[in-house]
């Protein structure tokens, strides 16, 4: 059952902006133009140290199987290595990619045949957290402000857009770490920096799982 939550605090905390933090910034640059993704999020050079899975990942939704494998085939060409190859399933087609930088992008459809040509647009563009515990971190973004749009207990949380975030092209959901993990095939463990900022109306903060958050520019 989806239970939706809103907030009865004022909003002061809204998600405007995704910076990825890359080791070799002219590499990215010309990688995620490439894929079809560098409107969508930031850039900028980083030596943090960072290893494993870095606890999250992006997901591009799509109208159809011909999409999904026209992004992950640009994705390939331009670099990086397929995690899952694109396949369908219960829920649909997808597959997942891991970018040169070591983020991970995930490209799904809910369509299991396509009804059109293949496109390069992007439906919608989800950056997936993955948590220790989801409850304790979407009380924690509620006491920020952010609004709950869709919640499965303990599995799974996505907030809604904030009152300033209009100009945002990225929605911010939370999922068990582990889970997450699993559902990219790469194991759950890692250490360092996340190696991914989010920007956002109010002041800077980490939350529980040390994801950095700075006022957006």
């Amino acid at each position: 059952m989806v239970m939706a939550i809103t907030s009865s605090t004022a909003a002061h905390t809204s998600l405007a902006s995704v910076t990825l933090e890359v080791a070799d910034l002219a590499a990215a640059r010309r990688f995620y133009a490439a894929f079809g993704v560098d409107t969508c999020i930031g850039l900028r050079a980083s030596g943090a140290h960072s290893t494993g899975f870095r606890g999250f990942t992006l997901a591009l939704t799509v109208s159809g199987p011909a999409t999904v494998d026209s992004f992950v085939t640009a994705a390939v060409e331009a670099g990086a290595t397929v995690l899952k190859h694109a396949a369908k399933s219960l829920w649909g087609y997808g597959g997942v990619v891991q970018a040169p930088d070591g983020t991970i992008w995930k490209v799904a459809t809910s369509a299991k045949k396509d009804t059109g040509p293949a496109t390069r647009q992007i439906d919608e563009v989800v950056l997936l957290l993955g948590v220790e515990d989801v409850k304790a971190s979407k009380q924690f973004y509620v006491g920020r402000g952010l609004t709950v749009a869709k919640s499965f207990g303990g599995t799974y949380a996505e907030f809604g857009p904030g009152a300033s975030s209009s100009s945002s092209s990225v929605t911010l959901a939370l999922y068990k770490r582990r889970g997450l993990a699993k559902d990219l095939g790469v194991p759950a463990d890692g250490t360092g920096s996340h190696r991914i900022v989010l920007g956002g109306t109010g002041d800077p903060f980490a939350d529980p799982d040390g994801f950095a958050w700075e006022a957006a520019a």
